[in-house]
């Protein structure tokens, strides 16, 4: 990873706390659970990048760190400037979309596999997406969504994460479809509808 991307990855970090505080004040601990509940689908981060980060936005004058209680336990609230450069963030700064992706570089060396190999593994990412689309689907229903602007933009988040996962696991049930049906480059069917998913998959997300 480059210097460049990781000040990027830094950045973008302390943008997504200001988001997160500008709904309201909390503690470095409250954001971390806030970032594993449902900031982790979208982008991770741990308590050791986050209260660096907590910290050098205090600095910048972007936060406010409160007195400190019990068991050392320190509320964050934005400022004025936090809420000005988040959404300066938000409307000027476009974003990186720069990224890598393992699993998906694999496919383009699937060829060196038995095609019997190459569709199984197919078949595996196909699962994957499954369960994270059930991941998803028990969220969706444990959150006690309320009518603010953030958990309606959380719920549209949500709701992306829920068809990319659908559309990646049909996509990868066709591709293995396509190989198991001895096609080639030239003869690759892209008329052919999506796969959809197993019956006892279905069922387990509805679950």
């Amino acid at each position: 990873m480059s210097r460049e991307t990781c000040k990027n990855c830094a950045m973008a970090l302390q943008h997504a706390l200001l988001g997160l505080l500008a709904e309201r004040p909390a503690s470095g601990y409250e954001l971390t659970r806030q970032f594993e509940i449902s900031l982790a689908h979208v982008w991770s981060a741990s308590h050791s990048q986050i209260y660096p980060a907590l910290q050098k936005m205090a600095d910048a004058g972007w936060i406010e760190a409160g007195a400190e209680g019990s068991r050392g336990r320190k509320e964050y609230s934005i400022t004025d400037s936090g809420r000005a450069e988040l959404r300066r963030w938000l409307t000027e700064v476009p974003p990186a979309r720069a990224s890598r992706n393992e699993a998906m570089m694999r496919v383009f060396f699937l060829w060196t596999l038995e095609p019997n190999e190459a569709a199984d593994y197919l078949d595996d990412e196909a699962d994957v997406y499954d369960k994270n689309q059930q991941l998803l689907d028990r969220l969706d229903t444990q959150v006690p969504w309320d009518e603010g602007g953030a958990d309606f933009m959380g719920r549209l988040a949500l709701e992306q994460g829920r068809r990319w996962s659908s559309m990646n696991a049909q996509w990868a049930r066709w591709a293995a479809e396509q190989i198991r049906a001895g096609r080639n480059a030239r003869s690759i069917d892209t008329t052919q509808p999506a796969v959809p998913a197993p019956a006892d998959t279905a069922r387990q997300a509805d679950d």
